[in-house]
């Protein structure tokens, strides 16, 4: 009972660390936006400047952590990236100066990194060192929580505060989070084995099985991107459908919430492959039902699908990254965040320049789902290339 105790506790540090790192220095910005535009001035411009900038921030923060090794270090870098996080928040509502703004965008995306990626690789380390399942789905359950959780906070402040005040609000939120995600993370152990005496190896995969697997991701990120950007704009347009689209955005958020938990269930039956395989497949279902049935039903259904899989597929990707590199996880998180990082900047510019094409935004979710069916091609391959390099494995003179 008391290591059950002690693994909820440090799951929960991990659910308040995203609370903290996107919920509110991340993703609190998105509901504000309007209010921020109405009142303090934020022109067009300069909120697509700050969005991308905490974007930057984020992609920076993966590469740093895929060049760290040392638990001890990455253990610094998170609960300093914790304390970023409120600063981050805190410097919103203390200033006009969009120069500001954009540094507090971005260093809030480094502190996102901290959380989602150092974090992450903290606590699968040690749920594998005390020979706990090396499972994130409690864990990830925080980025949903976080999503609507400012959602919530911003429609019950509507009308009562003004845009400054929200941010001194979300800081203080943010000064009670971080008690728990630095009380209940243990310090990292540099030890070589787990608590029961067996020996914690690194078994990274081959350069041609991580070369697909980054590909297969990029198309994930590709196809996530996509639906997550535009879903809103497209059904807003979509024949009767008009103001539905804040709609299905609620049903993305309220589908991500426990997807994470029911997708380690799902890998524990099947294998974690066969489940980004299947996550994959009704993604696909998901992004294309809004243009090829059409209707509020058909909307919804697919609303759900989306956010039932996209960060399902995170998880089960970041889990495998981290078993494949026990004792320095963050290593391979980071690099497939890049691969996954990269397409969310090729998505929408490509889908934005279509859409001034063509007219209209529906052809960008076609193109997603496409993507997404090469990515489930790669996925396949890696199969494939999974069971070559087990069979050279059991023969060690004929690795390669």
């Amino acid at each position: 009972m008391p290591s059950q105790i002690e693994r909820l506790k440090v799951l929960s540090a991990g659910i308040f660390s995203l609370l903290l790192v996107l919920g509110v220095a991340r993703f609190a910005y998105t509901p504000l936006l309007p209010i921020m535009q109405q009142q303090a001035g934020l022109g067009l411009a300069e909120a697509g400047w700050l969005a991308a900038l905490n974007y930057a921030g984020y992609l920076s923060g993966a590469l740093i952590a895929s060049l760290i090794s040392d638990l001890v270090l990455k253990d610094r870098l998170y609960r300093i990236g914790m304390v970023v996080a409120i600063l981050s928040t805190l410097m919103m509502g203390l200033t006009t100066d969009p120069w500001l703004w954009m540094l507090s965008r971005f260093i809030a995306g480094l502190s996102s990194a901290a959380g989602m990626l150092l974090g992450t690789g903290l606590i699968l380390n040690w749920l594998i060192r005390h020979n706990h399942r090396p499972e994130l789905g409690i864990h990830f359950s925080g980025i949903g929580l976080g999503i609507a959780g400012c959602s919530v906070a911003v429609w019950l402040m509507g009308g009562v505060l003004d845009w400054r005040q929200q941010w001194f609000v979300f800081t203080a939120i943010g000064c009670l989070l971080i008690v728990p995600a630095l009380a209940w993370l243990p310090t990292p152990d540099n030890s070589a084995l787990t608590k029961s005496g067996a020996a914690m190896h690194d078994n990274p995969p081959s350069p041609l099985f991580l070369g697909i697997f980054m590909a297969s991701y990029f198309c994930a990120g590709f196809g996530y991107v996509i639906s997550a950007t535009f879903i809103v704009a497209i059904v807003d347009r979509l024949p009767g459908l008009a103001g539905q689209g804040a709609l299905a955005f609620l049903a993305i958020g309220l589908a991500a919430a426990p997807a994470c938990f029911n997708w380690d269930l799902i890998a524990r039956y099947t294998g974690d492959l066969n489940a980004l395989i299947l996550a994959a497949v009704l993604q696909i279902v998901g992004i294309i039902l809004p243009v090829a049935i059409g209707g509020l039903w058909a909307t919804m259904f697919g609303a759900l699908l989306f956010g039932g899989t996209f960060i399902g597929m995170v998880s089960l990707v970041l889990t495998m990254a981290g078993r494949y590199y026990p004792t320095r996880p963050a290593k391979m998180m980071g690099k497939m965040t890049i691969s996954y990082g990269v397409a969310q900047i090729i998505g929408p510019a490509v889908v934005g320049w279509l859409a001034t094409r063509l007219g209209n935004y529906s052809i960008g979710l076609y193109l997603a789902a496409g993507v997404m069916v090469v990515g489930v091609i790669l996925l396949a391959i890696l199969k494939q290339v999974e069971r070559r390099d087990a069979g050279l494995a059991a023969r060690p003179g004929l690795q390669t």
